[in-house]
């Protein structure tokens, strides 16, 4: 398979995505147990080998593992990251010290393009507690493209630019702005998660899909993935709802995916001559407990 991308979890309680592109392989973030990435990987016809690199948004502790750390430690696997994500790193693990002196731990810099084997990456800055940063990865042997960002809490006509004319994007949905404030949680959190850094809600998601379209030349959009949902204050089906009040508003027939810590979603791949190839479902369903922040 020349292409695939599958968003392996996403929520509070981790995330990790998947992408294959001509024999290489990369992990967004890797907020998920070595163990859990294998088996999710094994749902996705994927394993620990078909991983060459990974990208790193920030460095919540949804978004990277000590336990995954250290796999990626001995199997010599770089992560490419911000320079002040290697020193958060550094400070939360000493493994990262030796990873950083063993040139496995590869900065860039927001708007820097650097090239990986079969993709070329363009790393753009996000609102979000930061630093953090969303991906617009490009084929360089096959024309497809994708624009990643999982946290965001607001939106700007300069992150319309990183996403318009892409094949597959994969954006926040993260709560129903009502459910968050009648959710009975903390004052504070409730106004951090609402806030211009915090996360985006189902509604703010929408409109920034919307204005994507619009901002798009092309109609070569033939996958949304929907990711980070709370679990408390947010459903799939709100979500999801939202998405398609954009898709038919704009007639359009892009496939729309609800990404969950549960279990991966399809492999996906950008459609070509009016026809999607897909691969096969995930194998089977992994339960795990989560939590919203």
């Amino acid at each position: 398979m020349a292409f695939r991308f599958s968003v392996l979890a996403s929520s509070s309680s981790g995330n990790a995505s998947f992408l294959e592109a001509d024999g290489f392989g990369v992990l967004i973030d890797f907020g998920l147990a070595p163990k859990t990435i294998a088996r999710r990987l094994d749902q996705v016809f994927a394993s620990w080998e078909s991983i060459h690199a990974v990208l790193l948004t920030h460095t919540h502790c949804d978004h990277w593992n000590e336990g995954t750390l250290k796999c990626l430690h001995e199997r010599r696997i770089p992560i490419h990251c911000m320079p002040e994500h290697v020193e958060e790193l550094k400070r939360a693990n000493r493994r990262a010290e030796a990873m950083e002196s063993e040139g496995l731990l590869r900065t860039y810099q927001d708007g820097e393009i650097f090239d990986l084997k079969t993709i070329r990456v363009t790393p753009f800055a996000v609102p979000h507690d930061g630093p953090t940063s969303g991906f617009r990865i490009e084929g360089l042997r096959q024309a497809w493209s994708l624009a990643y960002a999982t946290d965001l809490g607001s939106w700007n006509s300069s992150l319309v630019s990183c996403f318009a004319d892409v094949d597959i994007l994969a954006i926040e949905f993260n709560h129903d702005v009502e459910l968050e404030r009648s959710s009975g949680r903390h004052a504070f959190l409730v106004s951090r998660v609402l806030g211009h850094r915090g996360h985006l809600s189902n509604d703010s998601a929408a409109a920034l899909l919307g204005r994507t379209l619009e901002a798009s030349s092309s109609e070569r959009l033939s996958h949304v993935v929907l990711t980070h949902l709370s679990q408390q204050c947010n459903s799939p089906a709100l979500a999801r709802e939202a998405a398609e009040r954009v898709r038919d508003k704009h007639g359009r027939d892009f496939e729309i995916h609800v990404a969950t810590p549960n279990a991966p979603t399809a492999c996906i791949a950008p459609r070509r001559a009016g026809k999607r190839f897909e691969s096969m479902p995930p194998a089977f369903q992994q339960m795990l407990p989560g939590w919203d922040d």
